[in-house]
């Protein structure tokens, strides 16, 4: 078989993102958790392939290790093309690991340069000049300056990308886009004579994104978020949308959520102010020796089976500081995967068929904890949010991985309505 694409996703709930933006675009899409080994198969009509990582806040040596392991087995599947997926927050830090990784892949596949735009416009996320927006306020405004692991206090995408490589930066305007694919092209042409090697690109409207996957379609390496991959996929010729992959049926239904994003604080109280059933994990008497997961299951052992539960161990910022300030930030939140992880498996042996995981980091710790390599990709919930088919010890899974940004407030209410 030969793929079209293979896609490296820095984290699993943005593994299921661009599998879903993929499938928009019309290509039948495989998602893997992690580095997949050499007899780790795909279906034989697959058009493109994800391996979702969970490279987004590990050491940048790491990061790039596990994308080049993960690069080389997209090779031997055939593919030409590598897409490098990130957050449309851009997420990082001053040393990585969006431009380690870049370069890495870039230097295995002996190209020259690579087109970079995380830009979103269904979640709000735009370029212009070079700068990040979220929605009308530039992203060093929004709340989501405000992540646990990697806050993002500048919108400037071109000065954040050369903190974390020695190559150049550039970038190709608005009004170089709208002039369409002909003048992408030739940007990127002068960009690659003047050596630069990662070219940022505006980008507000779906349009933009179409117009630079066209132009990128020849490009070994091109890193951005899902909106870019949809434009880059809608490049190939396809016979149309991909159908949705079935879900199971019946079961119980739950909410896992560490994320503490404000688009999840926001669920969360629509699922709280809807009468279901809440319980917040106390993260500081876990880490004191409390077991909390025995409290929990105890809890949900108490409900009635017929309401979706949320469990959540999310916080505001304030209260996200103070618990980072006793346990450090690395302890915390392996003190919040560990939890969710472990009640993930409690819940699906207790007969949970419909998950809603929020958050990238819990969504990695909970399909971990579950033992789910690969999942078949559903229907969107909202855009980005797919329902996914896994395969579990205990049974078939509908599972939902959500970023913690990503849709509306009433997700939780609107995705388990149906599924209970």
């Amino acid at each position: 078989m030969t793929l079209r694409i293979g896609c490296i996703a820095d984290d699993f709930t943005g593994g299921t993102d661009v599998a879903a933006a993929f499938r928009r675009a019309g290509l039948r899409t495989a998602l893997v958790f992690g580095v997949p080994h050499a007899t780790t198969p795909l279906p034989d009509d697959c058009d493109a392939a994800v391996i979702a990582l969970k490279s987004r806040s590990t050491p940048a040596a790491e990061a790039v290790e596990e994308s080049l392991a993960a690069q080389r087995w997209l090779w031997s599947k055939g593919t030409a093309q590598i897409y490098f997926k990130y957050c449309s927050t851009f997420d990082s830090t001053p040393k990585g690991n969006i431009g380690p990784v870049s370069d890495a892949l870039l230097d295995a596949a002996g190209a020259p340069l690579t087109l970079a735009c995380p830009a979103s416009p269904p979640n709000g996320r735009t370029v212009y000049q070079g700068h990040l927006f979220v929605h009308d306020q530039l992203l060093s405004d929004s709340p989501l300056r405000h992540h646990p692991l990697t806050p993002m206090t500048d919108s400037s995408l071109p000065r954040l990308l050369a903190a974390q490589t020695p190559h150049r930066v550039g970038l190709i305007a608005l009004p170089t886009v709208r002039q369409g694919v002909d003048a992408v092209r030739e940007a990127l042409l002068a960009h690659q004579r003047d050596g630069v090697r990662h070219v940022i690109a505006d980008a507000l409207t779906d349009d933009d994104l179409a117009v630079l996957g066209a132009a990128a379609l020849e490009l070994p390496v091109v890193t951005g978020a899902a909106g870019l991959a949809e434009g880059l996929g809608h490049a190939y010729p396809t016979a149309g949308a991909a159908p949705a992959e079935p879900l199971p049926t019946g079961g119980r239904a739950a909410v896992l959520a560490g994320s503490c994003s404000a688009r999840t604080l926001e669920q969360i109280a629509q699922f709280y102010a809807a009468g279901l059933p809440s319980l917040h994990l106390d993260v500081l008497a876990a880490a004191a020796g409390r077991d909390i997961a025995a409290e929990a299951l105890t809890w949900f052992d108490a409900q009635n089976p017929d309401l979706p539960v949320l469990v959540y161990a999310s916080a505001s910022p304030e209260e996200l500081a103070a618990v980072q300030q006793q346990l450090g930030v690395a302890e915390a939140a392996a003190q919040v995967e560990g939890l969710l992880g472990a009640l993930a498996v409690q819940f699906v042996e207790r007969g949970v068929r419909r998950l809603l995981v929020a958050g990238g980091e819990t969504s990695g710790a909970v399909t971990t904890a579950l033992d789910i390599r690969a999942v078949l990709v559903g229907e969107e919930a909202d855009p980005g949010v797919p329902w996914t088919h896994a395969a579990t010890a205990h049974g078939d899974l509908a599972l939902m991985l959500k970023s913690g940004n990503f849709g509306a407030p009433d997700l939780f209410l609107r995705a388990l309505k149906d599924r209970t």
